[in-house]
């Protein structure tokens, strides 16, 4: 077909193909512009009662003139068959756009008004979709929304008892008929259809773009069918606290499961999201200031101090993210985007923050000089400045007296009850405290050589300083991923066992001293002490990054993936630049059978890697998990290469080339695949739990060689 010309239209390139048929790329040359040109199946073609049907609804959608519609141009006939020519639209499937947990407030509230007064203006014409989806929703590169084939999948009724046919998208005869996951209870039971059944499927699609999650669940046709017509979907606002109850509300009625208690019509629905959309409006003004925090400058003489400056920085961020009512950005983020842009306006508006906290630290022996300004993103004036010229031992203090100015400055609200919101440091030894920012530094590479040092400098700092917890975390910390990806040996075992009950001894209110414990002993294999100390952890710390990702991993190896999951999640809405939390997010879907969310959670996660990677060109995991969602998505030869590329930089890293064996599973390479696997283990790979149940192997787990190598991990216990 491609290079014909069928009357006017010479065909260029194949955009896709569906049930409603095939869709190509066309010039208009009387027109000398581009359209999207589709040839209707051949079903259709060969059956006169239903081609004159389909072209009478086709120019009853062509008298449609919404901006969220795709225009028809014209229904025409070639010696190839009846075909249709429409407009053109350059963007993504909603379902590429939507993200394994969900879409900012804003964006949903942007394509869910679009999309229901589009579906107003059909139903008041009398036309009803009777296929919406999130891959009949385009969202164009500027945003704007347009739906696909409205109108055009023509409902063929299922009679009572038929058999669901196992696929997806519901056929007879050629005719799209609906999506599984998407239709109405009244559809999957082939009754007669109204414009309401429209209504149900907007409620699917915008319980999934709230969340990231279908609202009903089935590895089958046939179990999805049972879940619409019987399950009620878990409320949007259990799944994401964030999201306004409102929003719950609405999507309740629209998923009722008798027709006449959704909304009667979709302009009401409408309705219902601009009452919202006037909510979120009004409490814009009254919305959370959120705040970056750079690390400050080196100004010492010696610049040797930028350990110091990004610790001060760490510090600040620890401390005002624990603010009630403040929206603080990751670590990650502030650091990274600090080394590409010097504009602090620029800054705000990448990081999506009102204010940004810059500053210099110039160290002399005992001598401290800080410097700290607090920018005003939206006009570029200091929101508070200060100058602390002080001794080395009044560092917590002016991290305090920072921290509480900028709470009075963005005029943060106490905490319930009128606590304080800044938690006073505990009293440390400035030497130990200097030896613990030293530590932090280098733990953050994420190597064998940067634990290994880190571990040396918080052992530093306990001997100076012997009451300090976090230095014992630390060194747990570094014990345990040691052991997880480079040294199996169980000497690390028995020292972050050691730390981390130390680190909860001094401190059991510290957070980070139970999420330190929870890790150490799940390596151990103490699960039922692993839950406790993670539980605790995040009892005192909720929105702990760390205590959800660690407990995440640690319930993978427990061969409890629901749970896992869940933890995943939160750990991505917690610290959406980490890529770690979303690869594992994608990977424990995919394991759970959920191939649709697996999908975008993969997306996702590449996303997330590429942004990571623009800064950080040689970080080999980063490189290794990519390539990994890339052999999920089916992009094999990119897959291939990535993963070359990251054992190239890293050839020796155990965890590296236990990755690399991941990526070759996922392509069917066995033998490489198992190659990888055992040089991973030779080299320290020792985590058996993870390798028995991580899914990305289940290709060569019936392998003799798979077999004997778990034989012998077991021996090494």
């Amino acid at each position: 077909m491609i290079g014909q010309t069928l009357s006017h239209y010479k065909v260029l390139d194949k955009l896709g193909e569906g049930g409603m048929g095939t869709v190509y790329l066309a010039e208009d040359t009387s027109l000398n512009r581009k359209v999207a040109l589709k040839m209707l199946p051949a079903q259709m073609a060969s059956d006169p009662e239903r081609l004159e049907r389909f072209q009478r609804e086709a120019r009853a959608v062509a008298a449609l003139n919404h901006p969220n519609i795709v225009t028809i141009y014209s229904v025409e006939e070639s010696e190839h068959g009846p075909f249709i020519t429409m407009e053109l639209v350059n963007g993504k499937g909603l379902d590429r756009v939507i993200s394994p947990t969900g879409m900012p407030i804003k964006e949903f509230l942007t394509i869910a008004l679009a999309l229901a007064d589009a579906l107003s203006s059909a139903h008041e014409k009398g036309i009803t979709h009777r296929d919406l989806k999130p891959a009949n929703i385009m969202v164009t590169e500027d945003s704007r929304v347009r739906i696909l084939d409205f109108g055009l999948a023509k409902q063929q009724v299922v009679a009572p008892g038929d058999d669901i046919p196992d696929m997806a998208t519901l056929t007879r005869e050629g005719v799209v008929i609906g999506t599984v996951p998407y239709m109405s209870p009244e559809q999957v039971q082939g009754k007669a259809l109204d414009h309401t059944t429209d209504i149900f499927s907007v409620g699917i699609i915008l319980y999934e773009m709230a969340t990231g999650e279908r609202p009903f669940q089935g590895q089958t046709p046939a179990e999805l069918v049972s879940s619409i017509l019987r399950d009620s979907p878990r409320p949007v606002n259990d799944v994401s606290a964030a999201l306004p109850t409102s929003l719950g509300g609405i999507i309740t009625r629209c998923l009722a499961k008798e027709s006449g208690r959704r909304y009667p019509t979709a302009r009401e629905l409408c309705q219902g999201l601009k009452r919202l959309e006037n909510e979120m409006e009004t409490t814009a003004g009254k919305s959370a200031p959120s705040i970056a925090v750079l690390p400050f400058a080196d100004l010492s003489p010696e610049k040797d101090q930028d350990y110091f400056c990004e610790g001060l920085a760490e510090e600040l961020i620890n401390a005002l993210v624990k603010i009630e009512g403040l929206r603080v950005a990751s670590r990650t983020s502030a650091f990274q985007i600090k080394e590409t842009v010097s504009d602090t306006r620029e800054i705000g508006r990448r990081l999506n923050v009102g204010s940004v906290l810059g500053g210099s630290v110039r160290k002399a022996g005992n001598r401290l000089r800080i410097t700290a300004q607090l920018t005003d993103v939206a006009d570029g004036y200091h929101l508070w400045s200060e100058r602390y010229d002080r001794n080395l031992e009044d560092i917590f203090a002016i991290q305090d007296d920072i921290a509480q100015s900028i709470v009075q400055a963005l005029k943060v609200t106490l905490g319930p009850a009128g606590k304080p919101v800044i938690e006073k440091a505990a009293k440390v030894d400035v030497q130990a405290y200097d030896y613990y920012l030293k530590g932090r530094k280098f733990f953050y590479q994420f190597r064998q050589q940067g634990f290994e040092f880190a571990r040396q400098m918080f052992a530093r700092a306990i001997v100076i300083d012997p009451q300090y917890a976090r230095a014992y975390a630390g060194v747990a910390d570094c014990c345990s991923f040691l052991y997880m990806y480079f040294d199996s040996r169980t000497d690390n075992l028995k020292e972050a066992d050691a730390a981390s009950r130390k680190a909860v001894e001094i401190d059991p209110g510290s957070a980070e001293a139970h999420a330190s414990r929870g890790l150490a002993v799940s390596l151990r294999r103490e699960f039922d002490e692993a839950r406790v100390e993670f539980e605790t952890a995040l009892r005192l710390d909720p929105r702990n990054f760390e205590a959800h990702y660690l407990y995440a991993r640690s319930l993978v190896g427990q061969g409890k993936p629901e749970e896992a999951a869940e933890h995943f999640r939160r750990a991505c809405e917690i610290n959406p630049e980490n890529y770690d939390a979303p690869s594992l997010y994608a990977q424990t879907l995919h394991g759970l059978g959920r191939r649709a969310q697996s999908e975008a959670a993969y997306r996702q996660a590449l996303e997330v890697v590429k942004k990571h990677l623009e800064l950080n060109p040689d970080d080999s995991r980063a490189i290794n998990l990519g390539a990994v969602c890339f052999a999920h998505l089916g992009e094999r030869e990119e897959a291939a290469k990535w993963a070359g590329g990251a054992a190239i930089i890293d050839p020796d890293n155990p965890s590296v080339l236990y990755n690399v064996a991941c990526v070759y599973s996922q392509l069917g390479e066995v033998e490489r695949a198992i190659d990888c696997l055992e040089q991973s283990i030779t080299s320290g790979m020792g985590q058996r739990e993870w390798i028995e149940n991580d899914p990305d192997l289940d290709p060569v787990r019936e392998h003799p060689r798979f077999v004997t190598l778990k034989q012998r991990l077991n021996g090494m216990d």
